[in-house]
């Protein structure tokens, strides 16, 4: 079970943004993935508890911040509940989309488990994927269209054995801005605005595709 510590940073002026302490697990069921996140100072600022099925759809969502409240799950697309923190007013939302997004590093992962790009054929052709990512600090949704690529899959020897990292590239179709995500098996390595600061124990491998899946 990997447990550890991202720091999380401005992409633009790396502004220190806070830490997120995490750890996930692979299960019967697929993937899931629980954090804290604080500030700067220390301050609670929200919660991540991410539970993925064995295709990498996205079963259960709850984000916690600023006294706001997320709920969703993977239905006829992505559906989702936003709470305000006054608990009295609910917003029901609903995308034809294939996962959910945000700032946790816990979603870069969800999507390369979702899509399963193969090392075989890096650099990968570019995938298509729509997701509705939610901003802090108040959770607003937002519908977003990337295209990933795998470009590159290495083992690196290590104390406890080979480990295996794969680089991505992620385009946002929007803007056209590019960048690269570093993940080994489910712990994101490097990404624009965030670090791999500390971990307890080696990642989790990824699920990779097989003939006929």
């Amino acid at each position: 079970m990997p447990r550890g510590r991202y720091s999380l940073h401005d992409v633009h002026d790396h502004t220190p943004l806070g830490e997120e302490h995490f750890h996930c697990a692979p299960g019967p069921s697929g993937w899931r993935y629980v954090s804290q996140t604080t500030a700067p100072s220390g301050a609670h600022l929200g919660s991540v508890d991410l539970a993925l099925d064995e295709l990498g759809r996205p079963i259960r969502l709850e984000l916690h911040a600023a006294s706001w409240q997320i709920r969703g799950a993977a239905l006829d697309g992505v559906t989702w509940v936003r709470t305000d923190p006054t608990g009295t007013h609910a917003t029901e939302g609903n995308v034809r989309a294939h996962t959910f997004s945000g700032t946790s590093p816990a979603f870069l992962v969800a999507t390369a488990r979702l899509l399963r790009l193969t090392p075989d054929s890096a650099p990968s052709p570019a995938t298509r994927v729509r997701l509705v990512t939610f901003t802090d600090p108040v959770l607003a949704p937002r519908t977003v269209d990337q295209s990933w690529s795998l470009l590159n899959s290495e083992a690196h020897a290590t104390d406890s054995g080979p480990l295996t990292v794969d680089e991505y590239q992620v385009s946002a179709l929007d803007t056209g801005d590019q960048y690269a995500v570093h993940i080994a098996g489910d712990v994101v390595l490097a990404a624009p605005g965030i670090e791999l600061e500390h971990l307890e124990s080696p990642p989790s491998a990824m699920p990779r595709l097989t003939d006929g899946a």
